[in-house]
C-alpha cells in the first residue's frame, strides 16, 4: 500500500513537472510574438498565409496545453481522444510552416539577423525534425516516460521563433541563428536535471531526443553552408524580391534595439 502510494505521488509530481514546463515554453513563445506587436516590429496588417500559420501554431499550444490539463486532471479518456487530433494537426502545422518559410524567403529574405541560407535550410530541417520528433513520441504514447520527454524535446525546436524575438539578435550576429538554437536546448536540459533530481539518471528519451535535435542543426547548417545550400537558397529566390537583400545577416536602415 505504501509502495503504491508512493508511486502515484511520484507520478503525480511528474505530471506537475511536464505540465508546468508545457506552460513555460508555451509563454515563451507567445511572449515572442506579443512583444514584437507591441513594439511595431510586426502587426495584423499582414499577407494572409501569416495569418493562416499563425492559427494553425497557436492551436497546436492550445492542444499541447490541453494534453497535460487533462492528464493532471486524471481525464485518461480525454487526453486520448485530444492526441489523436495530433496525427492529423503535425502533418498541418509542418505544411503550413514549410510554406511560411518559402513566403518569408521569397518576400523579404528572411529575417535581416540570420543569414538567409541558415534560414532556409536549417529551419526547414529543424521542422521536419519537430514533425518526426512529435511522430515519434506518438508512437511511444503506451510508455509514458519515453512519450512526455520526446514530446518536451519536440516543443523545445518550436520554441525557436518565440526566443529570437525575445533575445538581442542584432548584437549576436553572425551567430543569432545559433544562439537561437542554443537557447532552445535550455528545456530538454532542465527536464534532464528534474530527472537526475528524482531518479538519479536522465532518462535515454532526451538523450536520443536532444541527440537528434543537435544532430539535425548541424547537419543543416554544413548543408546550408555547402556549395548545394547556396544554389538551393539562389534558386528558391530566384526573381523574388527576397533575392535583393544580402546572403548574410545584415542590420535594416534606421533600425534600432
Amino acid at each position: 500500500m505504501a509502495t503504491t502510494a508512493q508511486a502515484r505521488t511520484a507520478q503525480a509530481e511528474s505530471t506537475r513537472f511536464f505540465t508546468t514546463m508545457a506552460f513555460v515554453m508555451s509563454a515563451v513563445i507567445i511572449a515572442g510574438f506579443s512583444l514584437h506587436l507591441a513594439m511595431g516590429r510586426s502587426s495584423f496588417d499582414a499577407p494572409l498565409a501569416y495569418h493562416v500559420h499563425g492559427v494553425i501554431f497557436m492551436s497546436w499550444i492550445g492542444l499541447y496545453l490541453a494534453q497535460h490539463v487533462t492528464m493532471g486532471a486524471g481525464n485518461r479518456a480525454l487526453h486520448i481522444s485530444l492526441g489523436k487530433l495530433a496525427y492529423v494537426w503535425i502533418p498541418v502545422m509542418v505544411a503550413a510552416g514549410g510554406m511560411i518559410i518559402l513566403v518569408s524567403v521569397r518576400s523579404a529574405g528572411s529575417p535581416p539577423f540570420f543569414d538567409r541560407n541558415e534560414f532556409l535550410v536549417s529551419n526547414t530541417a529543424l521542422l521536419l525534425c519537430f514533425g518526426g520528433l512529435c511522430l515519434w513520441a506518438l508512437r511511444q504514447r503506451r510508455y509514458t516516460g519515453w512519450h512526455r520527454r520526446l514530446m518536451l524535446v519536440a516543443m523545445a525546436v518550436l520554441t525557436g521563433p518565440g526566443l529570437g524575438r525575445l533575445l538581442p539578435l542584432p548584437l549576436m550576429m553572425p551567430w543569432s541563428w545559433t544562439a537561437t538554437f542554443l537557447a532552445t536546448l535550455a528545456f530538454p536540459v532542465i527536464g534532464m536535471g528534474y530527472d537526475l533530481r528524482r531518479h538519479g539518471q536522465v532518462h535515454p528519451a532526451y538523450w536520443w531526443g536532444t541527440g537528434v535535435y543537435v544532430a539535425v542543426f548541424v547537419g543543416s547548417m554544413l548543408l546550408a553552408y555547402s556549395p548545394v545550400g547556396y544554389a538551393m537558397t539562389e534558386w528558391v529566390v530566384a526573381g523574388t524580391p527576397g533575392a535583393e537583400r544580402p546572403m548574410e545577416a545584415f542590420i535594416p536602415p534606421g533600425f534600432a534595439m
